[in-house]
């Protein structure tokens, strides 16, 4: 009873500074770059305590026991892979479902992805146009700016033959039907064409203006791209030189090239895609409320995630307190502290209240007090093999955690100075762990 007593407490102490963490962020100003170097400090001790303790320890036990050095690395390195991939795939999922807006670096990161995504439809439309393609696409982002959404439905005109182009469209759904005059309900023998997704009209209203020589109107409930000649007009006074060049696309020799099609579709949509920009601040608080709206299950599964690993390894490794690793101990404890800070701010500023936020937080406490009893009642006692193995899953999941949020929050914050307390907390960790084998 003592030892189970003893185990769960140990699982308290390495996951009650996440609540204490979390309650400064909510609560005080603590200096951001104070909280990265902490962090950042917290990271290298773990990736010591994993590479020495844990890694080396446990290869080294398998050497006592007769295996090969090959055979060590194969088991702890395998158990290690495992262990990061477990831990990659799920955060991953959970992210998508709204975790990712528990910290400021992993919410960058499917913010961007998101808007790629919003953005990747409408792109690959505007890379069916022809004249569009004769863009340079790394110009994309303020030709988004130009992009406006029209619906008809089904009989409405668009526009009639004489009619003042001022616009440019392209079909994102539905179908529409190109009349030779202006007799909108045309019978299907007077029609010109039928245009349906993906496909342009009206593209020498971007050059020339002029009027409109056909009439167009919706077959059926139909969406349109459209982008309107003065918003173009304002697009090209961004740059001078493309102003220029698309001046010299005179009217004559512009049906020319555009029958040339310009750049490949797919080739000028890639380019395009890889050139977005990252998310103003105004978009990215709308990402921020979306992704938090109904997200507290992933963000608790989340936050549970990131507690387990290391938390089994700690109840696997106590048989007493000098089995005990100080420095996993020390790094979790420390980590926890700016890591629930920066994800309390994160989500109070997604809509949360604080005593939800501490609620999401107090979930850590019973998971890593649970997970510390499970690793020792069904780790610490099974085979050394099977332990040795399990215990090598659990330390990957943490050195993936470390890679994965860890260090990326501190340099968020700190950039490339968090080298300094990385170093500095794996030197830590190494002292204490050269002191308690070697003396």
């Amino acid at each position: 009873m003592g030892e189970i007593v003893t185990v769960a407490l140990l699982g308290l102490a390495a996951t009650a500074s996440n609540l204490v963490g979390a309650a400064c962020g909510l609560y005080l100003r603590i200096s951001k770059l104070v909280l990265s170097g902490i962090l950042a400090f917290a990271a290298g001790a773990l990736i010591s305590a994993l590479a020495i303790e844990l890694a080396f320890g446990s290869a080294t036990a398998m050497r006592n026991e007769g295996f090969s050095a090959d055979q060590a690395w194969y088991l702890i390195g395998g158990g290690f892979a495992v262990g990061a991939v477990i831990y990659y795939i799920a955060s991953l999922a959970l992210e998508r479902r709204g975790a990712a807006v528990r910290f400021p670096s992993r919410f960058r990161e499917y913010a961007q992805s998101r808007r790629r995504q919003d953005a990747g439809e409408t792109i690959r439309l505007l890379a069916k146009c022809d004249l569009l393609r004769y863009l340079p696409p790394e110009h994309i982002e303020l030709l988004l700016l130009c992009v406006q959404r029209r619906r008809l439905k089904a009989g409405e005109v668009l526009f009639r033959a004489g009619d003042q182009a001022d616009a440019l469209y392209i079909v994102a759904s539905g179908k529409v039907v190109v009349s030779e005059d202006g007799d909108a309900g045309a019978p299907d023998g007077r029609a010109l064409a039928e245009l349906g997704e993906g496909q342009a009209f009206g593209e020498m209203a971007l050059l020339t203006g002029g009027k409109r020589t056909a009439t167009v109107r919706a077959r059926t409930d139909t969406e349109l791209l459209a982008i309107r000649n003065e918003d173009f007009a304002e697009f090209l006074a961004q740059d001078a030189a493309l102003a220029e060049a698309m001046r010299r696309l005179g009217h004559a020799r512009a049906l020319a090239n555009l029958s040339a099609g310009g750049a490949h579709p797919a080739t000028w949509a890639a380019v395009a895609s890889s050139s977005l920009n990252q998310p103003s601040r105004r978009e990215a608080e709308r990402l921020l409320a979306e992704a938090s709206h109904g997200a507290g299950l992933a963000i608790v599964l989340g936050n549970i995630l990131d507690t387990i690993p290391g938390c089994l390894v700690i109840g696997a490794k106590y048989s007493a307190m000098h089995s005990i690793s100080p420095t996993l101990l020390l790094g979790m404890i420390i980590g926890g502290l700016p890591e629930a800070a920066a994800s309390a701010n994160m989500l109070n500023r997604a809509g949360y209240r604080d005593r939800t936020i501490l609620a999401l937080w107090s979930t850590v406490i019973v998971t890593g007090v649970i997970a510390a009893l499970a690793g020792n009642l069904l780790l610490g006692s099974s085979q050394s093999l099977i332990q040795s193995f399990f215990q090598a899953v659990a330390g990957g999941a943490v050195l993936a955690l470390v890679a994965h949020a860890m260090i990326p929050e501190a340099i968020e914050e700190a950039g490339s100075l968090i080298v300094l307390p990385t170093v500095a907390g794996f030197l830590f960790a190494l002292y204490l762990a050269l002191t308690e084998s070697l003396g």
